[in-house]
């Protein structure tokens, strides 16, 4: 079981960046990890957070660390899928809208397959205010229009970076 989970301080800036979007949001968690940013949103006052992992061991945590957080279960859906297949089965499924999606694979992934799907599908997927953040090495340069998302603002911290996607 391996995670790479978003460091404290890179989240403390995420938030600090987000947190007047936060509350009552729906928050959708891509590659969720142990589910630390999406929780981090519920203790923020989001009202729900899906969060996505393909690992079931990894899936287990996240349902760990939402029962110790007390979270109630109608505010936090764990799915154990691939990223790219989530999207295309929510689309299907009409899910969302999301007001905020936190994508964050681990840094050797390829990112393209996953930022093209969110750029041409979650147009409907993604409240028409949404936002998108990307959670990459800083050396890991990400296109600047993924779809109808342009990229807004990127912010490096260390080795990392978030990149801010919104609506042109």
């Amino acid at each position: 079981m391996r995670v790479r989970p978003t460091s404290d301080r890179l989240r403390e800036t995420l938030f600090n960046v987000i947190a007047p979007r936060v509350e009552n949001a729906r928050f959708l968690d891509l590659c969720a990890g142990s589910g630390a940013v999406g929780v981090e949103a519920l203790s923020r006052n989001a009202a729900q957070a899906t969060f996505v992992e393909r690992s079931g061991q990894i899936c287990n945590l996240i349902k760990t660390n939402l029962e110790l957080c007390s979270i109630p279960r109608e505010q936090a859906e764990v799915v154990r899928i691939e990223a790219d297949d989530f999207l295309k089965q929510a689309v299907r499924r009409e899910a969302g809208p999301w007001d905020i999606v936190f994508f964050d694979p681990p840094y050797t992934a390829d990112y393209h397959e996953v930022l093209e799907l969110l750029g041409t599908i979650a147009p409907g997927l993604l409240a028409n205010d949404g936002l998108i953040i990307v959670e990459h090495h800083h050396k890991n340069d990400l296109p600047e229009l993924v779809g109808v998302f342009r990229r807004q603002r990127k912010l490096k911290q260390g080795d990392s970076a978030l990149s801010f996607y919104e609506r042109e």
